[in-house]
């Protein structure tokens, strides 16, 4: 039976997205990544984990100067991102590869990428339920590759002085953290604090390859106000495409 599929938007409406009706859905943390992410001129990003494709295009519009591989390794996932490409006209600066990061495609060569982002499963394998949306499941929780596959394969893949990005729990901040030190320096730390005086739930954490500059906790930015709308500041990167500086 084919898995019923809806059309969504990101950015305002700028981004078209085809992704399932049910199991995993496109929220906000994507769209933060992406935000993060400020490449140079020509720059090359790999999206570790990219779903059906919503960091990767969020970011090739709004900086339209590079160019970005996904991978993937659910091949319903892959074929949607493939069909939001071409919806959103990107097929020039946007391919999303079918592998796993524990086996990944030839094609792709260690060193070569300006910087590496990623949204990985943030559940610890033994310590959830699955759900029963295999897609979800694969999308929340650890498999076979746990954070720190993921922290050393990014690693691995970006070029010396490129950064690394994971948006991540806070709740398993600590773990993140462990696979990040020692590996890259420089490291910022930068939560997302869901209302004033409410606790932070997620975070942007930053490295940079072969450098050893002392980790920074970053002030951090207020997602909603006391009405329970979006800030000023996390509309502008939500709606409209605006950068988020770490």
């Amino acid at each position: 039976m084919h898995q019923a599929i809806t059309q969504d938007y990101l950015l305002g409406k700028r981004v078209q997205l085809c992704q399932p009706e049910q199991g995993y859905r496109v929220a906000i943390d994507p769209v933060f990544l992406a935000a993060s992410i400020h490449p140079e001129s020509g720059a090359t990003i790999l999206d570790i984990g990219a779903g059906v494709g919503a960091a990767s295009l969020c970011l090739a519009l709004r900086e339209p100067d590079c160019r970005i591989t996904g991978l993937e390794m659910q091949r319903d996932l892959v074929r949607l991102a493939a069909d939001n490409i071409v919806l959103n006209g990107l097929r020039d600066r946007v391919e999303i590869l079918a592998g796993d990061l524990l086996r990944p495609p030839p094609r792709l060569a260690a060193g070569t990428f300006s910087h590496v982002i990623a949204n990985p499963p943030y559940l610890e394998a033994a310590g959830h339920t699955p759900s029963n949306k295999v897609s979800k499941a694969q999308a929340n929780g650890e498999g076979e590759a746990t954070i720190e596959h993921w922290v050393r394969f990014a690693h691995l893949m970006v070029r010396p002085k490129g950064t690394v990005t994971f948006i991540y729990r806070v709740d398993r901040l600590e773990v993140l953290l462990s696979s990040f030190v020692g590996r890259m320096g420089d490291i910022v730390v930068y939560p997302l604090w869901p209302g004033k005086d409410k606790p932070a739930k997620r975070v942007l954490v930053r490295g940079n390859k072969n450098t050893n500059g002392p980790l920074r906790l970053a002030q951090g930015m207020v997602l909603h106000d006391a009405q329970g709308h979006y800030t000023p500041e996390a509309d502008a990167i939500l709606r409209h495409g605006a950068r988020l500086i770490m």
